[in-house]
């Protein structure tokens, strides 16, 4: 074990432009692994019977400029691909995504915000006042049993005062679903293809966009599984354009998610899975056919809206 962590923590020397702020870096690293409570830099100190005169070194650590959280990142990842006994479906690492919502007392604390709480219930409320978080984890471990080792994680939302600071700030202005995609894109680039694993709140035109944007571009091949609402449609490649005047038409047969459960039922195929550790009967079916231009449905009264508004302008 020993020989092992000597190693891992060996593989981020580079990321260190001084060897002080290396030697610091183990420190803390093991400190975070043995301490018995989760009082900060404090835990460290006291569980490693450092002098206390070492707490304010540490704090600077921090704040060093010998280092980056970006090549950290990179080497963390390197480090996962290299270690990690890995799951791999077909050549590609399955990378799992989501969103965390982190509740703060402090409204004036930097990054808080009013956030709506979808999983509310009794110890919850409809809307709390906190931090957006965004995090994006890999499967490993054995048949037996898989868990999700974190790659990264930052705040994603109510911190676009702070990007502005910055030169890129144009570039991490983008909304939190997109920011899941793009990092899912990241951390593609280290371990080649990937699926990425996203719960039906992500699921929306912006992210598939940029799903889209980025196998396009050939920052690495990436597939998005997901779950869809059953009021969902989408539309087939259009038809070629016909002799004549007239706009081409954008979009081809629309299909609605609901009805292929009826219409095409015998093309489903039956398997057994295992799911938390039972085994069950599911029904699937993988379709090639080109669908674009995905989209929700509107409800009818944003349609009534549109339609008194245009009668009333002209249009």
């Amino acid at each position: 074990m020993l020989k092992l962590m000597n190693e891992v923590l060996c593989a981020f020397r580079a990321c260190f432009s001084r060897a002080a702020a290396f030697e610091w870096f183990v420190v803390i690293v093991v400190g975070l692994m043995v301490r018995s409570d989760h009082l900060g830099v404090t835990s460290i100190v006291r569980d490693l019977a450092l002098h206390p005169r070492h707490y304010e070194s540490m704090i600077h650590f921090f704040r060093s400029s010998a280092w980056s959280p970006g090549s950290l990142r990179l080497a963390w990842q390197n480090v996962v691909h290299r270690f990690a006994p890995l799951l791999c479906v077909r050549g590609r690492v399955v990378l799992v995504g989501d969103g965390m919502k982190q509740a703060k007392e402090g409204r004036h604390m930097p990054g808080v915000k009013k956030l709506h709480q979808e999983s509310e219930n009794v110890s919850k409320g409809e809307y709390i006042f906190g931090h957006l978080f965004g995090a994006i984890g890999i499967l490993a471990g054995a048949p037996q049993k898989w868990f999700c080792l974190p790659l990264f994680m930052n705040l994603q939302d109510g911190v676009k005062a702070i990007f502005g600071w910055a030169d890129d700030s144009e570039e991490r202005q983008t909304s939190h679903v997109v920011q899941m995609v793009e990092q899912a894109f990241v951390a593609a680039r280290t371990f080649g293809g990937a699926l990425l694993l996203l719960d039906r709140y992500f699921l929306s035109i912006p992210a598939l966009q940029r799903l889209a944007e980025g196998n396009r571009a050939g920052e690495a091949r990436m597939h998005l599984v997901t779950k869809e609402k059953m009021n969902a449609v989408a539309y087939e490649r259009p038809e070629p354009k016909k002799p004549g005047r007239g706009r081409p038409p954008k979009k081809g047969k629309m299909l609605r998610l609901a009805e292929l459960f009826q219409t095409r039922a015998a093309d489903f195929q039956t398997a057994v899975v295992t799911i938390y550790g039972k085994e069950a009967a599911t029904a699937f079916r993988c379709s090639s056919a080109p669908i674009w231009s995905w989209k929700r449905r509107r409800s009818s009264r944003c349609t009534d809206t549109v339609s008194r508004l245009n009668a009333r302008f002209g249009k």
